[in-house]
Protein backbone atom coordinates (compact mmCIF):
# COMPACT_ATOMS: atom_id res chain seq x y z
CA UNK A 1 0.00 0.00 0.00
CA UNK A 2 2.37 2.21 0.94
CA UNK A 3 6.30 2.85 2.05
CA UNK A 4 8.41 5.29 4.02
CA UNK A 5 11.43 5.71 6.26
CA UNK A 6 10.62 7.58 9.87
CA UNK A 7 10.93 7.04 13.48
CA UNK A 8 8.76 4.05 15.04
CA UNK A 9 6.69 5.25 16.62
CA UNK A 10 5.37 3.18 19.29
CA UNK A 11 6.40 -0.14 21.69
CA UNK A 12 9.44 -1.17 22.50
CA UNK A 13 11.10 0.14 19.76
CA UNK A 14 9.97 3.89 20.04
CA UNK A 15 12.42 6.36 18.90
CA UNK A 16 14.21 3.92 16.06
CA UNK A 17 15.17 4.64 12.75
CA UNK A 18 12.94 2.34 10.71
CA UNK A 19 11.38 1.51 6.97
CA UNK A 20 7.71 0.62 6.78
CA UNK A 21 6.19 -1.42 4.38
CA UNK A 22 2.59 -1.22 4.86
CA UNK A 23 0.68 -3.76 3.03
CA UNK A 24 -2.70 -3.58 1.71
CA UNK A 25 -5.33 -6.06 3.09
CA UNK A 26 -6.83 -6.93 6.14
CA UNK A 27 -10.55 -7.91 7.39
CA UNK A 28 -9.88 -7.50 10.81
CA UNK A 29 -12.04 -4.36 10.84
CA UNK A 30 -11.17 -2.18 13.31
CA UNK A 31 -13.40 0.96 13.37
CA UNK A 32 -10.53 3.33 14.78
CA UNK A 33 -8.36 2.23 12.56
CA UNK A 34 -6.57 5.03 11.15
CA UNK A 35 -5.04 3.55 7.66
CA UNK A 36 -8.97 1.96 6.70
CA UNK A 37 -7.66 2.79 2.98
CA UNK A 38 -5.19 -0.34 3.24
CA UNK A 39 -7.96 -2.94 4.21
CA UNK A 40 -8.76 -3.65 0.25
CA UNK A 41 -5.54 -5.16 -1.42
CA UNK A 42 -6.71 -5.16 -4.61
CA UNK A 43 -6.93 -1.02 -4.35
CA UNK A 44 -3.33 -0.97 -4.07
CA UNK A 45 -0.65 -1.91 -6.78
CA UNK A 46 1.43 -4.73 -6.83
CA UNK A 47 5.38 -3.94 -5.47
CA UNK A 48 7.88 -6.85 -6.57
CA UNK A 49 10.25 -7.65 -3.44
CA UNK A 50 12.90 -6.58 -5.30
CA UNK A 51 11.69 -3.19 -5.10
CA UNK A 52 11.16 -2.88 -1.85
CA UNK A 53 13.98 -4.72 -0.70
CA UNK A 54 15.89 -1.54 -2.93
CA UNK A 55 13.45 1.05 -1.24
CA UNK A 56 14.25 -0.22 2.34
CA UNK A 57 17.74 -0.75 1.61
CA UNK A 58 18.24 3.16 0.08
CA UNK A 59 18.32 4.59 3.75
CA UNK A 60 20.75 4.24 6.56
CA UNK A 61 18.71 2.52 8.60
CA UNK A 62 18.12 -1.04 8.30
CA UNK A 63 15.37 -1.68 10.89
CA UNK A 64 12.29 -2.86 8.38
CA UNK A 65 8.96 -2.77 10.13
CA UNK A 66 5.92 -4.39 8.19
CA UNK A 67 2.47 -3.85 8.96
CA UNK A 68 -0.72 -3.07 7.12
CA UNK A 69 -3.59 -3.93 7.11
CA UNK A 70 -2.65 -7.14 8.16
CA UNK A 71 0.20 -8.49 6.86
CA UNK A 72 0.14 -12.04 7.81
CA UNK A 73 -2.90 -12.07 5.46
CA UNK A 74 0.24 -12.62 2.97
CA UNK A 75 2.93 -15.29 3.24
CA UNK A 76 6.20 -13.12 4.43
CA UNK A 77 8.98 -16.01 3.69
CA UNK A 78 10.19 -14.64 0.84
CA UNK A 79 10.33 -11.06 1.64
CA UNK A 80 11.52 -11.54 4.46
CA UNK A 81 14.33 -13.50 3.34
CA UNK A 82 15.40 -11.35 1.38
CA UNK A 83 15.32 -8.52 3.74
CA UNK A 84 18.07 -10.57 6.03
CA UNK A 85 19.95 -11.23 3.03
CA UNK A 86 20.25 -7.63 2.72
CA UNK A 87 20.98 -7.11 6.22
CA UNK A 88 18.31 -5.76 7.45
CA UNK A 89 15.91 -6.52 10.76
CA UNK A 90 12.63 -8.11 10.68
CA UNK A 91 9.76 -6.45 12.63
CA UNK A 92 6.22 -7.32 12.03
CA UNK A 93 2.93 -5.89 13.39
CA UNK A 94 0.44 -7.87 13.23
CA UNK A 95 -2.93 -8.63 15.06
CA UNK A 96 -2.07 -12.50 15.11
CA UNK A 97 -5.16 -13.30 13.31
CA UNK A 98 -3.10 -15.48 10.51
CA UNK A 99 -0.58 -17.97 11.17
CA UNK A 100 2.87 -16.35 10.90
CA UNK A 101 5.40 -16.84 8.01
CA UNK A 102 8.58 -15.37 7.54
CA UNK A 103 11.88 -14.59 9.69
CA UNK A 104 11.31 -12.42 12.34
CA UNK A 105 13.65 -10.28 14.66
CA UNK A 106 10.59 -8.94 16.54
CA UNK A 107 6.98 -9.70 16.83
CA UNK A 108 4.67 -7.06 17.93
CA UNK A 109 1.23 -8.84 18.43
CA UNK A 110 -1.91 -6.32 19.11
CA UNK A 111 -4.53 -8.34 19.19
CA UNK A 112 -8.40 -7.04 18.12
CA UNK A 113 -11.43 -7.80 19.54
CA UNK A 114 -12.87 -8.13 15.99
CA UNK A 115 -10.72 -11.40 15.02
CA UNK A 116 -9.10 -13.18 17.81
CA UNK A 117 -5.27 -13.56 17.63
CA UNK A 118 -3.93 -17.23 17.11
CA UNK A 119 -2.27 -18.67 20.24
CA UNK A 120 0.75 -20.26 17.68
CA UNK A 121 0.99 -16.20 17.08
CA UNK A 122 0.84 -14.33 20.92
CA UNK A 123 3.61 -17.97 21.67
CA UNK A 124 5.45 -16.31 19.51
CA UNK A 125 5.09 -12.48 20.38
CA UNK A 126 8.09 -10.22 21.95
CA UNK A 127 5.74 -7.37 22.12
CA UNK A 128 2.06 -7.76 23.10
CA UNK A 129 0.44 -3.84 22.47
CA UNK A 130 -3.18 -3.64 23.59
CA UNK A 131 -4.85 -0.61 22.48
CA UNK A 132 -7.25 0.64 25.56
CA UNK A 133 -10.52 2.30 23.87
CA UNK A 134 -12.32 1.43 26.89
CA UNK A 135 -12.09 0.38 30.93
CA UNK A 136 -13.23 -2.87 29.51
CA UNK A 137 -10.05 -3.39 27.87
CA UNK A 138 -7.58 -3.74 30.84
CA UNK A 139 -9.40 -7.58 31.72
CA UNK A 140 -9.32 -7.91 28.03
CA UNK A 141 -5.44 -7.04 28.14
CA UNK A 142 -4.77 -9.55 30.90
CA UNK A 143 -6.43 -12.11 29.08
CA UNK A 144 -4.07 -11.84 26.50
CA UNK A 145 -1.07 -11.70 28.94
CA UNK A 146 -1.69 -14.79 30.06
CA UNK A 147 -1.61 -16.36 26.84
CA UNK A 148 2.16 -15.19 25.83
CA UNK A 149 5.85 -15.87 27.03
CA UNK A 150 7.25 -15.07 30.38
CA UNK A 151 9.73 -12.48 28.36
CA UNK A 152 7.44 -10.97 26.48
CA UNK A 153 7.01 -7.31 26.91
CA UNK A 154 3.60 -5.96 27.77
CA UNK A 155 2.39 -2.17 26.53
CA UNK A 156 -0.44 -0.56 27.19
CA UNK A 157 -1.46 2.03 24.44
CA UNK A 158 -4.56 4.49 24.41
CA UNK A 159 -6.75 4.57 20.79
CA UNK A 160 -5.59 8.29 19.89
CA UNK A 161 -9.07 9.59 19.63
CA UNK A 162 -9.91 8.10 23.59
CA UNK A 163 -6.25 9.00 24.74
CA UNK A 164 -7.24 12.04 27.20
CA UNK A 165 -10.13 10.22 28.67
CA UNK A 166 -8.21 6.94 28.88
CA UNK A 167 -4.59 8.02 29.59
CA UNK A 168 -5.11 8.72 33.52
CA UNK A 169 -6.66 4.94 33.67
CA UNK A 170 -3.61 3.42 31.86
CA UNK A 171 -1.41 5.15 34.17
CA UNK A 172 -2.67 4.13 37.84
CA UNK A 173 -3.32 0.53 36.14
CA UNK A 174 0.68 0.77 35.13
CA UNK A 175 1.22 1.65 38.60
CA UNK A 176 -0.14 -1.15 40.29
CA UNK A 177 0.52 -3.60 37.13
CA UNK A 178 4.39 -2.92 37.02
CA UNK A 179 4.87 -5.48 35.01
CA UNK A 180 2.88 -3.26 31.96
CA UNK A 181 4.27 -0.40 30.56
CA UNK A 182 2.85 2.64 28.81
CA UNK A 183 2.92 2.71 25.26
CA UNK A 184 2.41 6.35 23.14
CA UNK A 185 2.13 6.97 19.34
CA UNK A 186 4.76 9.73 19.29
CA UNK A 187 4.53 10.23 16.08
CA UNK A 188 1.72 11.49 15.96
CA UNK A 189 3.15 13.70 18.72
CA UNK A 190 6.01 14.58 16.62
CA UNK A 191 3.83 14.48 13.46
CA UNK A 192 5.53 12.34 11.41
CA UNK A 193 4.56 9.42 9.46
Amino acid sequence: MEQFYTIQGEGYNTGRAAYFLRLGGCDVGCVWCDVKESWDADAHPRVTITDMVAAATAHAGRNVVITGGEPLMHDLTQLTAALHAAGCQNWIETSGAYPLTGEWDWICVSPKKFKAPLPSVLAQAHELKIIVFNKSDFQWAEQHAALVGEHTRLYLQPEWSKAPQMMPLIVDYVKENPRWQVSLQTHKYLDIP
